[in-house]
Protein backbone atom coordinates (compact mmCIF):
# COMPACT_ATOMS: atom_id res chain seq x y z
CA UNK A 1 0.00 0.00 0.00
CA UNK A 2 1.04 3.60 -0.53
CA UNK A 3 0.27 6.34 1.97
CA UNK A 4 -0.23 10.07 2.05
CA UNK A 5 -0.87 12.49 4.90
CA UNK A 6 -4.23 14.03 5.67
CA UNK A 7 -3.54 17.70 4.85
CA UNK A 8 -2.75 19.98 7.78
CA UNK A 9 -2.25 17.01 10.07
CA UNK A 10 0.20 14.24 10.90
CA UNK A 11 -2.34 11.52 10.18
CA UNK A 12 -1.10 8.92 7.69
CA UNK A 13 -3.83 7.60 5.37
CA UNK A 14 -3.71 4.91 2.70
CA UNK A 15 -3.92 6.20 -0.86
CA UNK A 16 -6.79 3.75 -1.31
CA UNK A 17 -9.79 4.54 0.90
CA UNK A 18 -12.48 1.94 1.48
CA UNK A 19 -15.88 3.26 0.41
CA UNK A 20 -18.83 1.69 2.19
CA UNK A 21 -22.11 2.99 0.76
CA UNK A 22 -23.37 -0.41 -0.48
CA UNK A 23 -23.24 -2.03 2.97
CA UNK A 24 -26.69 -2.52 4.41
CA UNK A 25 -28.33 -2.56 0.99
CA UNK A 26 -26.40 -4.38 -1.75
CA UNK A 27 -24.15 -5.97 0.87
CA UNK A 28 -24.91 -7.71 4.15
CA UNK A 29 -23.19 -7.06 7.45
CA UNK A 30 -21.09 -10.19 6.96
CA UNK A 31 -19.98 -9.06 3.52
CA UNK A 32 -19.11 -5.61 4.88
CA UNK A 33 -16.99 -7.23 7.59
CA UNK A 34 -15.27 -9.42 4.99
CA UNK A 35 -14.41 -6.36 2.91
CA UNK A 36 -13.01 -4.51 5.91
CA UNK A 37 -10.98 -7.56 6.96
CA UNK A 38 -9.42 -7.88 3.50
CA UNK A 39 -8.81 -4.19 2.95
CA UNK A 40 -7.23 -3.82 6.38
CA UNK A 41 -4.94 -6.79 5.70
CA UNK A 42 -3.81 -5.08 2.48
CA UNK A 43 -2.81 -1.95 4.35
CA UNK A 44 -5.96 0.13 3.78
CA UNK A 45 -6.32 2.18 6.98
CA UNK A 46 -8.85 4.77 5.72
CA UNK A 47 -12.63 4.10 5.71
CA UNK A 48 -15.32 6.52 4.52
CA UNK A 49 -19.01 6.48 5.44
CA UNK A 50 -21.91 8.92 5.89
CA UNK A 51 -24.95 9.27 8.12
CA UNK A 52 -27.29 8.75 5.13
CA UNK A 53 -25.67 5.51 3.87
CA UNK A 54 -26.43 3.07 2.36
CA UNK A 55 -27.40 4.48 -1.02
CA UNK A 56 -30.08 4.71 -2.36
CA UNK A 57 -31.09 6.54 0.80
CA UNK A 58 -34.38 5.79 2.50
CA UNK A 59 -35.77 5.85 6.05
CA UNK A 60 -35.67 2.07 6.46
CA UNK A 61 -31.95 1.66 5.80
CA UNK A 62 -30.52 5.01 6.94
CA UNK A 63 -27.49 4.53 9.18
CA UNK A 64 -27.04 0.80 8.51
CA UNK A 65 -23.64 1.27 6.89
CA UNK A 66 -22.16 2.97 9.93
CA UNK A 67 -23.69 0.35 12.21
CA UNK A 68 -21.90 -2.35 10.19
CA UNK A 69 -18.61 -0.51 10.64
CA UNK A 70 -19.38 -0.20 14.34
CA UNK A 71 -19.91 -3.94 14.83
CA UNK A 72 -16.63 -4.59 13.00
CA UNK A 73 -14.79 -2.20 15.33
CA UNK A 74 -16.31 -3.97 18.33
CA UNK A 75 -15.43 -7.41 16.97
CA UNK A 76 -11.86 -6.66 15.90
CA UNK A 77 -10.75 -3.92 18.28
CA UNK A 78 -9.23 -2.10 15.29
CA UNK A 79 -10.77 1.33 15.85
CA UNK A 80 -7.45 2.95 16.80
CA UNK A 81 -5.79 1.51 13.66
CA UNK A 82 -8.31 3.02 11.24
CA UNK A 83 -8.71 6.63 10.08
CA UNK A 84 -12.47 7.06 9.96
CA UNK A 85 -14.35 9.62 7.87
CA UNK A 86 -18.06 10.39 7.91
CA UNK A 87 -20.42 13.09 6.63
CA UNK A 88 -23.45 15.15 7.59
CA UNK A 89 -26.14 15.90 5.00
CA UNK A 90 -26.70 19.44 3.85
CA UNK A 91 -30.01 21.24 3.54
CA UNK A 92 -32.94 18.88 3.12
CA UNK A 93 -33.46 17.28 -0.26
CA UNK A 94 -35.90 14.73 -1.60
CA UNK A 95 -33.63 11.89 -0.48
CA UNK A 96 -32.58 13.21 2.92
CA UNK A 97 -35.65 14.85 4.47
CA UNK A 98 -36.18 11.70 6.53
CA UNK A 99 -32.96 12.49 8.42
CA UNK A 100 -33.55 16.17 9.23
CA UNK A 101 -34.93 19.36 7.73
CA UNK A 102 -33.16 21.93 9.89
CA UNK A 103 -30.02 22.39 7.82
CA UNK A 104 -26.50 22.85 9.20
CA UNK A 105 -27.18 24.51 12.53
CA UNK A 106 -25.05 24.11 15.63
CA UNK A 107 -27.76 21.89 17.13
CA UNK A 108 -28.12 19.67 14.06
CA UNK A 109 -24.37 19.20 13.71
CA UNK A 110 -24.08 18.15 17.36
CA UNK A 111 -27.06 15.80 17.03
CA UNK A 112 -25.73 14.26 13.82
CA UNK A 113 -22.30 13.60 15.31
CA UNK A 114 -23.72 12.09 18.51
CA UNK A 115 -25.97 9.71 16.57
CA UNK A 116 -23.18 8.74 14.19
CA UNK A 117 -20.82 8.00 17.07
CA UNK A 118 -23.44 5.65 18.55
CA UNK A 119 -23.83 3.81 15.25
CA UNK A 120 -20.06 3.55 14.78
CA UNK A 121 -19.47 2.42 18.39
CA UNK A 122 -16.66 4.94 18.83
CA UNK A 123 -16.14 8.20 20.67
CA UNK A 124 -14.44 10.14 17.86
CA UNK A 125 -14.45 10.59 14.08
CA UNK A 126 -11.13 11.46 12.45
CA UNK A 127 -12.53 13.43 9.50
CA UNK A 128 -16.02 14.93 9.52
CA UNK A 129 -17.32 16.28 6.23
CA UNK A 130 -20.19 18.44 4.96
CA UNK A 131 -21.82 16.06 2.47
CA UNK A 132 -22.95 18.74 0.01
CA UNK A 133 -23.44 22.53 -0.02
CA UNK A 134 -26.62 23.93 1.42
CA UNK A 135 -26.84 26.64 -1.21
CA UNK A 136 -28.22 25.76 -4.64
CA UNK A 137 -25.29 25.08 -6.95
CA UNK A 138 -24.32 22.63 -9.65
CA UNK A 139 -23.71 19.41 -7.76
CA UNK A 140 -24.47 15.76 -8.61
CA UNK A 141 -24.02 15.73 -12.36
CA UNK A 142 -25.22 19.25 -13.21
CA UNK A 143 -22.72 20.61 -15.72
CA UNK A 144 -22.84 24.40 -15.28
CA UNK A 145 -23.73 26.85 -12.53
CA UNK A 146 -26.94 28.76 -13.15
CA UNK A 147 -27.85 31.24 -10.45
CA UNK A 148 -31.27 30.84 -8.84
CA UNK A 149 -32.37 34.13 -7.24
CA UNK A 150 -35.18 32.33 -5.43
CA UNK A 151 -32.72 30.34 -3.30
CA UNK A 152 -33.49 31.17 0.34
CA UNK A 153 -30.06 30.08 1.60
CA UNK A 154 -28.21 32.62 3.73
CA UNK A 155 -24.43 32.62 4.04
CA UNK A 156 -23.64 30.37 7.01
CA UNK A 157 -19.99 29.41 6.45
CA UNK A 158 -18.98 31.07 9.70
CA UNK A 159 -21.79 29.43 11.67
CA UNK A 160 -20.90 25.99 10.32
CA UNK A 161 -17.21 26.37 11.19
CA UNK A 162 -18.06 27.61 14.68
CA UNK A 163 -20.31 24.57 15.21
CA UNK A 164 -17.61 22.20 13.98
CA UNK A 165 -15.05 23.96 16.18
CA UNK A 166 -17.24 23.25 19.20
CA UNK A 167 -17.26 19.56 18.32
CA UNK A 168 -13.49 19.49 17.78
CA UNK A 169 -13.01 20.99 21.23
CA UNK A 170 -15.12 18.19 22.75
CA UNK A 171 -12.88 15.63 21.05
CA UNK A 172 -15.74 14.08 19.08
CA UNK A 173 -14.19 15.00 15.72
CA UNK A 174 -10.55 15.67 14.86
CA UNK A 175 -10.47 17.26 11.40
CA UNK A 176 -13.03 18.62 8.94
CA UNK A 177 -13.67 18.45 5.21
CA UNK A 178 -16.12 19.20 2.43
CA UNK A 179 -17.84 17.11 -0.22
CA UNK A 180 -19.42 18.03 -3.55
CA UNK A 181 -18.14 21.56 -3.03
CA UNK A 182 -17.07 24.12 -5.62
CA UNK A 183 -14.21 26.63 -5.83
CA UNK A 184 -16.26 29.51 -4.41
CA UNK A 185 -17.48 27.54 -1.41
CA UNK A 186 -14.02 26.15 -0.74
CA UNK A 187 -12.45 29.59 -0.71
CA UNK A 188 -15.23 30.97 1.50
CA UNK A 189 -14.53 28.27 4.09
CA UNK A 190 -10.80 29.08 3.92
CA UNK A 191 -11.48 32.79 4.25
CA UNK A 192 -13.64 32.32 7.35
CA UNK A 193 -11.14 29.99 9.00
CA UNK A 194 -8.27 32.40 8.37
CA UNK A 195 -10.01 35.62 9.43
CA UNK A 196 -11.75 34.20 12.49
CA UNK A 197 -9.12 31.61 13.51
CA UNK A 198 -11.55 28.73 13.01
CA UNK A 199 -10.75 25.12 12.01
CA UNK A 200 -9.47 24.74 8.46
CA UNK A 201 -10.98 22.40 5.89
CA UNK A 202 -8.51 19.59 5.24
CA UNK A 203 -10.07 17.70 2.33
CA UNK A 204 -12.68 17.85 -0.39
CA UNK A 205 -14.53 14.72 -1.49
CA UNK A 206 -15.66 15.20 -5.09
CA UNK A 207 -16.37 12.96 -8.07
CA UNK A 208 -13.29 12.31 -10.19
CA UNK A 209 -12.69 9.70 -12.88
CA UNK A 210 -11.61 9.24 -16.48
CA UNK A 211 -15.02 10.43 -17.64
CA UNK A 212 -15.37 13.21 -15.07
CA UNK A 213 -12.21 15.32 -14.79
CA UNK A 214 -14.06 18.53 -13.92
CA UNK A 215 -11.93 18.81 -10.76
CA UNK A 216 -8.94 19.60 -12.96
CA UNK A 217 -10.39 23.06 -13.60
CA UNK A 218 -10.36 25.67 -10.85
CA UNK A 219 -10.50 23.08 -8.08
CA UNK A 220 -7.14 21.51 -8.93
CA UNK A 221 -5.37 24.84 -8.45
CA UNK A 222 -7.25 25.52 -5.22
CA UNK A 223 -6.41 22.01 -4.01
CA UNK A 224 -2.69 22.27 -4.67
CA UNK A 225 -2.11 25.90 -3.66
CA UNK A 226 -4.29 25.74 -0.54
CA UNK A 227 -3.36 22.16 0.48
CA UNK A 228 -6.91 20.81 0.30
CA UNK A 229 -6.57 17.13 -0.56
CA UNK A 230 -8.99 15.44 -2.95
CA UNK A 231 -10.80 12.34 -1.76
CA UNK A 232 -11.93 11.09 -5.16
CA UNK A 233 -15.31 9.38 -5.17
CA UNK A 234 -16.88 7.38 -8.03
CA UNK A 235 -13.47 6.73 -9.64
CA UNK A 236 -15.16 3.77 -11.35
CA UNK A 237 -18.21 5.84 -12.38
CA UNK A 238 -20.76 3.49 -10.76
CA UNK A 239 -18.98 0.52 -12.36
CA UNK A 240 -19.17 1.93 -15.90
CA UNK A 241 -15.35 2.06 -16.03
CA UNK A 242 -15.12 -1.66 -15.38
CA UNK A 243 -16.30 -2.12 -18.96
CA UNK A 244 -18.94 -4.63 -17.90
CA UNK A 245 -21.86 -2.62 -19.24
CA UNK A 246 -20.46 -2.05 -22.73
CA UNK A 247 -19.35 -5.69 -22.85
CA UNK A 248 -22.82 -6.81 -21.83
CA UNK A 249 -21.57 -8.92 -18.92
CA UNK A 250 -23.03 -6.95 -16.00
CA UNK A 251 -25.03 -9.14 -13.63
CA UNK A 252 -28.61 -8.48 -12.63
CA UNK A 253 -27.31 -7.41 -9.21
CA UNK A 254 -25.01 -4.75 -10.66
CA UNK A 255 -25.60 -1.21 -9.49
CA UNK A 256 -27.05 0.29 -12.66
CA UNK A 257 -29.35 -2.66 -13.25
CA UNK A 258 -30.68 -2.49 -9.71
CA UNK A 259 -30.93 1.29 -9.72
CA UNK A 260 -31.24 2.59 -13.30
CA UNK A 261 -31.96 6.10 -12.05
CA UNK A 262 -28.24 6.42 -11.29
CA UNK A 263 -27.52 7.27 -14.92
CA UNK A 264 -25.00 10.04 -14.27
CA UNK A 265 -22.26 8.14 -16.11
CA UNK A 266 -24.33 6.45 -18.81
CA UNK A 267 -24.75 9.05 -21.55
CA UNK A 268 -23.97 8.26 -25.17
CA UNK A 269 -20.77 10.30 -24.95
CA UNK A 270 -19.72 8.56 -21.72
CA UNK A 271 -20.25 5.18 -23.38
CA UNK A 272 -18.15 6.20 -26.39
CA UNK A 273 -15.35 7.50 -24.18
CA UNK A 274 -15.45 4.33 -22.10
CA UNK A 275 -15.09 2.20 -25.25
CA UNK A 276 -11.97 4.16 -26.21
CA UNK A 277 -10.48 3.87 -22.74
CA UNK A 278 -11.19 0.13 -22.76
CA UNK A 279 -9.16 -0.26 -25.95
CA UNK A 280 -6.22 1.62 -24.42
CA UNK A 281 -6.32 -0.62 -21.35
CA UNK A 282 -6.53 -3.84 -23.35
CA UNK A 283 -3.77 -2.72 -25.73
CA UNK A 284 -1.56 -2.27 -22.68
CA UNK A 285 -2.47 -5.56 -20.96
CA UNK A 286 -4.56 -4.03 -18.19
CA UNK A 287 -8.17 -4.21 -17.21
CA UNK A 288 -10.11 -0.98 -17.65
CA UNK A 289 -10.73 -0.93 -13.90
CA UNK A 290 -7.02 -1.08 -13.15
CA UNK A 291 -6.20 1.68 -15.62
CA UNK A 292 -9.07 3.88 -14.42
CA UNK A 293 -8.02 3.66 -10.77
CA UNK A 294 -4.30 3.95 -11.50
CA UNK A 295 -5.03 7.17 -13.38
CA UNK A 296 -6.73 8.65 -10.31
CA UNK A 297 -4.04 7.36 -7.96
CA UNK A 298 -1.34 9.31 -9.85
CA UNK A 299 -2.91 12.76 -9.65
CA UNK A 300 -0.85 15.34 -7.72
CA UNK A 301 -3.89 16.74 -5.90
CA UNK A 302 -5.07 13.35 -4.63
CA UNK A 303 -5.01 12.46 -0.95
CA UNK A 304 -6.96 9.21 -1.30
CA UNK A 305 -8.98 7.31 -3.90
CA UNK A 306 -12.31 6.03 -2.53
CA UNK A 307 -12.99 2.60 -3.99
CA UNK A 308 -16.16 0.64 -3.36
CA UNK A 309 -17.21 -2.82 -4.41
CA UNK A 310 -20.18 -5.10 -3.93
CA UNK A 311 -18.12 -8.24 -4.58
CA UNK A 312 -14.80 -9.40 -3.18
CA UNK A 313 -13.20 -9.97 -6.58
CA UNK A 314 -13.95 -6.35 -7.46
CA UNK A 315 -12.46 -5.17 -4.18
CA UNK A 316 -9.25 -7.13 -4.74
CA UNK A 317 -8.83 -5.80 -8.28
CA UNK A 318 -9.48 -2.24 -7.10
CA UNK A 319 -6.96 -2.38 -4.26
CA UNK A 320 -4.34 -3.94 -6.56
CA UNK A 321 -4.48 -0.81 -8.72
CA UNK A 322 -2.15 0.86 -6.21
CA UNK A 323 0.72 -1.19 -7.68
CA UNK A 324 0.18 0.06 -11.25
CA UNK A 325 1.91 3.12 -12.66
CA UNK A 326 0.75 4.46 -16.01
CA UNK A 327 3.65 5.52 -18.25
CA UNK A 328 3.74 8.70 -20.33
CA UNK A 329 2.64 6.88 -23.48
CA UNK A 330 -0.52 5.58 -21.82
CA UNK A 331 -1.24 8.98 -20.27
CA UNK A 332 -0.88 10.60 -23.69
CA UNK A 333 -3.40 8.14 -25.14
CA UNK A 334 -5.81 8.84 -22.28
CA UNK A 335 -5.46 12.59 -22.74
CA UNK A 336 -6.05 12.24 -26.48
CA UNK A 337 -9.47 10.72 -25.74
CA UNK A 338 -10.14 13.41 -23.14
CA UNK A 339 -9.33 16.11 -25.72
CA UNK A 340 -11.99 14.74 -28.07
CA UNK A 341 -14.62 13.80 -25.44
CA UNK A 342 -13.91 16.00 -22.40
CA UNK A 343 -15.87 15.30 -19.23
CA UNK A 344 -18.85 13.49 -20.77
CA UNK A 345 -20.21 12.84 -17.26
CA UNK A 346 -19.96 16.07 -15.24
Amino acid sequence: MKYTTLPNSEIKVSKICLGTMTWGNQNTEGEGHEQMDYAFEQGVNFFDTAEMYPVPANPETQGRTSKIIGTWFKKTGNRDKVVLASKIIGRSSDYSAHIRTTGLTSESIKEAIDKELQRLQTDYIDLYQIHWPERLTNTFGIRDYKHDPSDEWKDNFNEVLHALDEQIKTGKIRHIGMSNEKAWGTMRYLEESKIHKLPRMSTIQNAYSLINRVFEGDMAEVSIRENIGLLAYSPMAFGVLSGKYIKGIAGDDSRLKLYPRFARYSSEQSTEATKRYLKIAEDNNMTLAQMSLAFVNQQPFLTSNIIGASKMEQLKENIDSIDITLNENILEQINAVHAVIPNPAP
